[in-house]
């Protein structure tokens, strides 16, 4: 998974695919892929931001931060 935040938001919130990309105007395949390749527009990453009221930092973190 790319965006672990963003499939986390999804569970907390009991959105899929289908729900998402119909609030994105896509088809939820395009969707899926899109979180898989990181491939948003602007405006589609802004309309997640405020969907789920995080921050961009939060919601597309790709990497784990290490603990020592």
């Amino acid at each position: 998974q790319m965006f672990r935040n963003l499939y986390a938001e999804e569970a907390r919130r009991n959105q899929n695919n289908i729900t998402m990309g119909k609030m994105l105007g896509m088809d939820p395949v395009t969707y899926s892929r899109k979180k898989k390749n990181g491939n948003f527009t602007i405006t589609e990453a802004k309309k997640l931001l405020e969907f789920f009221g995080v921050s961009f930092e939060y919601l597309f973190k790709t990497e784990e931060t290490k603990h020592d």
